[in-house]
């Protein structure tokens, strides 16, 4: 397997963030009521993962080992501090929805985690990859807990997608359940945790399968081979 198709499967999957190493969980639980908002979080967070490391790998041999965790703070907090005044400037209406969680995404151990375990190890291209898909990684699990929320808790889809997308996406919501009452724990933060557990819970029960199938594979070939 190639080194860029192991990143991938690592941020993808193996390794996931929100689902394996289970960092970044406070902005995950509390801005996931809906697709848009974690897609919105979800996105800033891919940019400061690529760029961090981008940096941080760009920088390593001039980083002393005394100070690494001090530089590596300031130069996430310089990208966070970009992000969140161009958010702010451009999504402003999505920008007071994600409130504290976006300056908040300096402190993410995820990103932190990343640039000192690989980052500041690795050259440029591949420390990007590996930003670029753990970042993916940790947006579908927000993209993917806020449709399970916003689906249950109030029966849409994309609801405010005007906040990303502009006036003209003010029709991209889909009403799954017409005249729906909703359910208001989904949209508070227990739902937020049944949500991710249902989810780590799915990851869980597709490896232990593709486990005990590549077992049974291994078993027969070598009863195959001493044959």
């Amino acid at each position: 397997m190639s080194v860029y198709r192991q990143l991938s499967y690592e941020g993808l999957w193996k390794n996931n963030p929100a689902l394996v190493q289970l960092l970044g969980l406070c902005p995950l639980l509390a801005v996931t009521n809906t697709m848009i908002n974690g897609l919105g979080l979800g996105l800033a967070t891919i940019l400061t993962l690529v760029a961090s490391n981008g940096l941080i790998s760009l920088l390593r041999n001039h980083i002393p080992d005394e100070a690494r965790l001090p530089v590596f703070v300031m130069v996430i907090a310089s990208i966070v501090t970009i992000i969140e005044l161009s958010m702010s400037a451009w999504f402003h209406e999505l920008y007071l929805i994600l409130g504290i969680f976006i300056p908040l995404i300096v402190t993410n151990c995820a990103i932190i985690g990343r640039a000192e375990a690989y980052a500041s190890r690795n050259p440029v291209a591949p420390s990007l990859v590996d930003g670029f898909m753990m970042g993916i990684g940790f947006t579908a699990v927000l993209v993917l807990l806020g449709g399970m929320r916003e689906l249950i808790g109030q029966g849409t889809l994309l609801s405010q997608a005007e906040l990303m997308f502009g006036e003209a996406a003010r029709g991209f919501q889909i009403v799954i359940f017409e005249d729906y009452r909703g359910f208001l724990m989904a949209m508070l933060p227990p739902g937020a945790f049944i949500g991710l557990g249902l989810i780590v819970a799915l990851k869980n029960t597709i490896d232990a399968r593709v486990n005990r199938r590549q077992a049974k594979v291994s078993k027969a070939a070598t009863e195959a081979a001493t044959a």
